[in-house]
């Protein structure tokens, strides 16, 4: 499974690096369209080799029986299309949850990537209460992400924490926060550019160098200041110029991941439909070419 390289972050954007990089191609297929077929014929159109499942036929990876994950294999495996990522919902909860309830979800959800053939599952780091600060809950949150690490290292998987906007590491202080403390080789960053404008923090200047040794899954979206709509990438503030730079710069060889949110969402995530969708891919792979950046 492709991994970033070690190479330090100590070049930025505006360097000379002469060298062309392939990055694996994936997407949330069901942006596309509930149905996997559908799914696994446009991303393989626009030059994918993989994809990011969060849902099939409409039902959502935390739900998806033993059968099911065997039929959508079958069926991945016959467009010949292989699963970056399980993008879980584990973590996109309340913390006042017992410890346990996440923990037990995520042991299904490992066997959802196992039978997937994949070895990241993307999660998120808990929801406070309205009138809980993001502090109030700090010592509640890593608790339960260490138990999760501790899962995740036990059955061999890596989860990726998503800095969804409203959990605790939604900024980049917190996300560091929650890699420093638990350290675990089964914890990083699924990076999302989009999510951090809509927090008000732009992502490359103020979290590109902190994170960036975490940073194992690229997440690609964009999204503007002043509204907080997503939009292609390089049409809003989330400095995907400079991210997609530095991270070309860096060696990373690590999946990108298109999670466009072009049209309205609905109850299992974002979702943008096929044109939508292709709108999204043709913005990023233009972004890509110019810094010499291909797919694979």
């Amino acid at each position: 499974m492709p991994r970033p390289k070690t190479r330090p972050a100590c070049q930025h954007q505006g360097e000379t690096v002469s060298e062309t990089a392939t990055w694996p191609l994936s997407g949330f297929g069901d942006e596309i369209d509930p149905d996997p077929h559908v799914q696994a014929a446009v991303l393989l159109a626009l030059g994918a080799s993989h994809i990011e499942v969060r849902s099939a036929w409409g039902t959502n990876v935390s739900e998806l029986t033993a059968e099911q994950v065997r039929e959508l294999k079958g069926i991945l495996d016959e467009r010949g299309l292989k699963v970056s990522a399980v993008a879980s919902p584990i973590g996109k909860v309340d913390v006042s949850l017992p410890v346990e309830h996440e923990v037990e979800r995520l042991r299904q959800i490992i066997s959802v990537a196992k039978g997937l053939d994949t070895r990241y599952v993307r999660i998120f780091s808990f929801y406070r209460a309205e009138a809980q600060r993001a502090e109030d809950i700090r010592d509640d949150v890593l608790v339960r992400m260490a138990a999760l690490a501790a899962e995740a290292e036990a059955a061999g998987v890596v989860l990726l924490h998503e800095n969804e906007k409203d959990i605790y590491g939604d900024t980049p202080e917190r996300v560091l926060d929650i890699m420093e403390t638990i350290a675990s080789p089964a914890l990083r960053v699924a990076w999302d550019n989009a999510n951090f404008v809509q927090v008000g923090v732009k992502p490359y200047t103020a979290g590109y160098a902190m994170l960036r040794p975490y940073l194992e899954y690229f997440q690609v979206k964009d999204a503007l200041f002043s509204t907080g709509e997503v939009v292609p990438s390089g049409d809003g503030d989330g400095e995907l110029d400079a991210t997609v730079a530095a991270l070309k710069a860096d060696g990373f060889s690590g999946f990108a991941s298109l999670e466009p949110h072009l049209a309205s969402a609905h109850e299992l995530g974002g979702f943008s439909g096929p044109v939508a969708f292709g709108i999204a891919a043709r913005a990023f792979a233009a972004l890509a070419d110019k810094h010499g950046v291909s797919f694979s």
